[in-house]
């Protein structure tokens, strides 16, 4: 398959440490996928659902211990413990590669080790990377078909270069005790012991594509960006991007396979979906960001999917997808909490236990049919607003970048930064508050800068310093920077803005400005919205309880920049002085 003498060396050493019975290099071929399917139904690791109603797609029940990502047991392992700051777990490399290799020995036999070699972005992409990922998974393999671009050309593209991330995947014994995902970004090296969970196993998604690249993109001067991708275009035909970033909960893929308002989509305006999670964005030789989607498919959360809140996302999954997790229906179809209001009969649950719909309590977790992380693994061909610029490895030219999160009182429903700096002061500071779906209290703030808590696989204050040095780099050419937030409240706790498809209407505002088209107020936090210029055309709202949502209340913010002054100590004298200077422009402007 590959004559690469680092691809040959590792493997042999891999070999060697876990014994497999078995080695199958995957090519990427549907005769071979068919294959695997086959042999994944035989092994009892997928079902076969209704090939009428959900041609080529398959369940898969993961063991109940090991069903969502594990933070706790996530590490980066770089030289020193200050590389990987005060928000990543961290263990000496060379402890913890012995840890691991003791753990994973001989745990493939009687095993197949399969070789997966995975483009992350459109093969030849001058903006892609490259991956081969070891597992005894024929349920992995089938996801990394679907998630990322498998191939034999991968080969070809690789040559002999020693530019590609190893990664190591072994089931064992799918003990929690000893499970670890940990990343060595020195090494281009991942390894993930004791799961079958997509999230910790799924090498190219998270553990590449976040956190291992953000700390190539550190030093080889690009960006690894936890990020929605789309395409607005008007009614000319003109097509504007932007990236944006949320926390969890904040309806990140609802924006990115957005469908405008009957209003807005009459007068032509259309949105065309380049990514759903994840943005790699250079800097091209005319000066602009251009980002790409480095995955393949969508890794999406089914309980709530339904064809009013994400018609597309729903869609996604008619064909060829896996199902992980959710309720198997009585006819070969499958179900979760969310998609609609017809409580199956005689379904299986995710466990593979008997469901009684009578038993189900919406606020107890415990008697749900289908589990609250339960996931879809869909090709992003089937979604049908797929942008054109998908496949192209030219990347997508970025107007605007939108950071939000959910703020019942604080943020306005959408405000601009004065400049470069002053939109990464906003990053760093991006905050959400916790909902009922979240464990413990609500409405606690929890700061996720850029939304890159968990996958930032550096020192976070570092991360800071390289957005401020690709603003510099980007000069007048950067793009735009913004704030939304969705979920302002009334006095009941009710959302005042309708959201989903309106969303659209703030859309075209942030373009308008980016263009030099819409007026702003300047305020204490930035630029906000003159109420006139968005658009509440067929929209039940007045001017008033919109300037309602656009006000920005002193007192909250004052309080607001007391926790952010609270936030940037964990950084120690890596904050970079620009931000505690933004932060001390703010408290002047609040007085």
């Amino acid at each position: 398959m590959t004559n690469n003498k680092t691809v040959l060396a590792w493997l042999d050493e891999m070999k060697a440490l876990l014994t497999p019975d078995n080695i199958v290099w995957v090519d990427g071929s549907d005769e071979q996928r068919d294959e695997l399917r086959r042999l994944a139904v035989e092994l009892g690791e997928l079902e076969k659902l209704n090939e009428e109603k959900l041609p080529g797609c398959y369940l898969h029940r993961t063991n109940p211990n090991d069903v969502a990502r594990v933070e706790d047991r996530t590490f980066i392992c770089t030289s020193t413990k200050e590389m990987a700051g005060p928000t990543n777990n961290w263990c000496d490399p060379k402890e913890m590669y012995e840890k691991l290799y003791n753990i994973a020995r001989g745990s493939y036999k009687g095993r197949t080790m399969y070789i997966i070699p995975y483009s992350m972005g459109p093969i030849g992409s001058p903006l892609a990377k490259i991956g081969v990922e070891i597992t005894d998974s024929v349920y992995v393999v089938l996801n990394m078909l679907i998630m990322t671009r498998v191939s034999t050309k991968v080969w070809d593209v690789l040559g002999d270069s020693n530019d590609w991330v190893r990664g190591l995947h072994s089931r064992c014994d799918v003990d929690p005790e000893k499970r670890y995902i940990c990343h060595f970004p020195e090494d281009n090296t991942i390894i993930s012991v004791n799961s079958g969970y997509g999230g910790n196993v799924l090498l190219g998604k998270k553990c590449f594509a976040l956190r291992i690249a953000s700390f190539q993109g550190w030093k080889e001067g690009w960006m690894a960006e936890h990020m929605l991708i789309l395409g607005l275009q008007n009614p000319k035909g003109e097509v504007h991007y932007i990236a944006a970033a949320f926390p969890s909960a904040c309806g990140k893929t609802n924006l990115a396979m957005l469908i405008p308002p009957e209003y807005l989509r009459k007068k032509g305006y259309k949105v065309w979906t380049v990514g759903d999670d994840i943005a790699w964005m250079r800097i091209g030789e005319d000066g602009r960001l251009y980002a790409i989607n480095p995955e393949n498919g969508f890794f999406g959360v089914a309980p709530g999917t339904n064809e009013h809140s994400n018609f597309n996302a729903l869609e996604s999954t008619k064909k060829n997808t896996i199902f992980t997790n959710v309720a198997l229906c009585e006819d070969g179809t499958v179900w979760w909490e969310g998609l609609n209001k017809n409580l199956p009969e005689n379904a299986i649950d995710w466990r593979g236990n008997p469901w009684d719909p009578a038993k189900f309590n919406k606020a107890d977790k415990t008697t749900c049919a289908a589990h609250p992380n339960s996931r879809f693994t869909a090709p992003a061909e089937n979604c049908p607003c797929i942008s054109d610029e998908f496949n192209k490895g030219a990347g997508v030219p970025i107007s605007a970048i939108v950071f939000g999160g959910r703020r019942a009182k604080c943020a306005p429903l959408v405000y601009q930064s004065r400049d470069w700096e002053n939109g990464v002061f906003i990053g760093s500071a991006m905050a959400s508050e916790t909902t009922a779906a979240a464990a413990g209290a609500v409405g606690v703030v929890r700061r996720d800068p850029m939304a890159m808590l968990p996958f930032c696989g550096y020192h976070m204050g570092d991360y800071f310093r390289h957005w401020l040095e690709m603003g510099k780099k980007l000069g007048d050419k950067a793009p735009k920077i913004f704030n939304v937030n969705w979920f302002r409240t009334d006095d009941e706790g009710n959302f005042i803005w309708p959201g989903f498809g309106d969303n659209m209407r703030v859309l075209n505002w942030i373009i308008d400005r980016c263009e030099g088209k819409a007026t702003a107020s300047e305020t204490a936090i930035g630029y906000v919205p003159q109420p006139e210029d968005i658009d509440l055309t067929d929209l039940d709202m007045d001017l008033d309880t919109l300037k309602d949502i656009l006000t920005v209340d002193k007192a909250v913010w004052e309080k607001e920049a007391a926790e952010i002054e609270e936030h940037y100590k964990k950084f120690g004298d890596h904050l970079p002085a620009e931000l505690r200077a933004q932060l001390d422009t703010l408290k002047a402007n609040l007085k």
